[in-house]
């Protein structure tokens, strides 16, 4: 009996939650389903929402070559070659303004900026909270943000939690950029209209993928644009309730080898 076809060209996985487990690495199976559907004719794309300063130890480290989508889709990096191919920034005009009418409506936040380029530093402002273990330069004061090229910020408060924060913004500045939380801790203001499905796109077209071709996965509501592009978007077990209820099916979790899961059935292999 012939195997079954894979039916997709481009396989697009988000990073933390998703192909990654929570220490960091991809299982052996995860791996070896991904070989496998590249061997039967797809093409793997990373999408996340790291800037390439914090996402390139992470493909160097799992032998990544190809096209990842950084920067919630600012940056189309070729990690083969560690160059960028695109990249959008955000209006720092327009994002004060953002910030300020926020800060009117909220009270103040904690500030982080992502500034553009291969090696562009991810600044920390006092009070903000950020992962463990990834390269930042912190600041005693927020001033230094502005000036230099960025692909966005993340925002903080006190008191409101990530959904509340998210909703409270997308009200208030939604007209001026684009917010969106990319998972615990992370709510970024973008440049208006930018989004993963952005990113995607562009890299999917220097490969002459088309979004018909494509399944994605991933596990918060950043990922929605891209769920939206693709043909057939997976959310992880542990998804964000929103990027669950626009889904095509679940699968297990990121821990559990969700995305084997999916592709070991679409290769007849499960």
């Amino acid at each position: 009996m012939s195997p079954v076809p894979f039916p997709y060209k481009l396989v697009a996985t988000d990073l933390d939650g998703t192909l990654l487990r929570g220490d960091d690495t991809v299982s052996e199976r995860t791996r070896e389903a991904l070989v496998a559907a590249t061997a039967a004719g797809a093409a793997h794309i990373i999408v996340t929402g790291r800037a390439v300063p914090w996402t390139r130890h992470v493909l160097d480290d799992l032998g990544y070559r190809g096209i990842a989508v950084c920067g919630q889709g600012a940056q189309v990096y070729d990690a083969g070659t560690h160059r960028l191919l695109t990249s959008v920034t955000l209006d720092r005009q327009l994002a004060g303004l953002a910030l300020s009418k926020l800060e009117a409506e909220i009270g103040p936040l904690a500030l982080a900026a992502s500034r553009d380029g291969v090696d562009g530093e991810v600044l920390i402002g006092p009070g903000y909270q950020v992962q463990e273990g990834l390269p930042a330069l912190y600041l005693d004061d927020t001033t230094a943000v502005w000036t230099a090229p960025l692909n966005k910020l993340y925002i903080q408060h006190p008191g409101l939690d990530d959904d509340a924060l998210t909703k409270v913004a997308r009200e208030t500045v939604g007209s001026l950029v684009d917010v969106v939380m990319a998972g615990p801790g992370v709510v970024e203001i973008l440049p208006l209209g930018l989004s993963k499905a952005t990113g995607l796109s562009l890299a999917a077209r220097r490969l002459g993928v088309k979004a018909a071709e494509t399944i994605a996965f991933g596990d918060m509501p950043n990922d929605i644009p891209m769920f939206g592009w693709a043909a057939h978007g997976v959310a992880m077990a542990n998804a964000h309730a929103e990027l669950k209820a626009v889904a095509d099916e679940v699968t297990t979790s990121n821990e559990e080898d969700g995305i084997a899961v999916v592709l070991e059935r679409l290769l007849g292999a499960a």
